[in-house]
């Protein structure tokens, strides 16, 4: 019996560590490019950034971005009123007729004061890995300002890192909790199979053409 529950404890701490290796990973190697919105006179410590990319979080019924989201495209805001950033991707969920992240986006970030031109809207970032890889390859993008949740920041910055976009991560601004445990333990699944991809780097939902980011746009 002994033997049996030592070898159920070496099991389980074999199993925690390797859930837990990608997240640790995420959040050591992104440790020193990362910002934090709460903070304060944080637009004056960002680095310039040419981009930012604004990763989706839901709509409503009513197709106006969720709270989480309006936290995200405020952020991104922020970064383009201070002269930080020049042009904002937003990229998200565009899956059918009835849902779509990144017009609902870009609408909130014109209310906001960020002239059209300077918006791209990228209707395929289906997930965060999808997101960083059309910003490399589709999009042309090198370097950029993630803008998520504290807790998924780490992630988005890593995976971008990774996909050939050198990132900085924003943590978003927000009023009260921004996180939930049921998201934070989400986020360490989401972690481990981004772990997977960036290392199989398979193609993302949607490819496409090239459609390189001008500043006409």
């Amino acid at each position: 019996m002994k033997r049996r529950k030592r070898a159920f404890v070496v099991l389980g701490v074999m199993v925690f560590v390797f859930v837990m290796t990608p997240t640790i990973l995420f959040n050591v190697s992104t440790a020193g490019s990362r910002y934090n919105a709460m903070d304060d006179k944080w637009t004056d410590t960002v680095t310039q950034q040419e981009y930012a990319i604004v990763l989706g979080a839901g709509v409503t019924p009513e197709g106006t971005p969720t709270p989480y989201l309006k936290w995200r495209v405020e952020t991104a805001a922020d970064l383009y009123k201070a002269g930080k950033v020049h042009t904002i991707i937003m990229s998200g969920d565009n899956s059918d007729a009835h849902y779509n992240e990144p017009e609902a986006m870009g609408k909130y970030a014109q209310e906001l004061g960020v002239q059209q031109h300077d918006i791209v809207l990228d209707y395929a970032g289906f997930n965060t890995y999808d997101t960083c890889y059309r910003a490399k390859f589709i999009f042309g993008v090198s370097q950029a300002a993630v803008i998520s949740q504290g807790y998924h920041v780490p992630r988005a910055v890593a995976t971008c890192n990774k996909l050939g976009v050198q990132s900085i991560g924003v943590a978003a601004k927000h009023t009260g909790r921004d996180y939930t445990l049921s998201y934070l333990f989400r986020e360490i699944l989401s972690s481990d199979k981004a772990f997977v991809q960036l290392i199989l780097k398979p193609q993302p939902t949607v490819a496409g053409n090239p459609q390189y980011i001008t500043h006409e746009q």
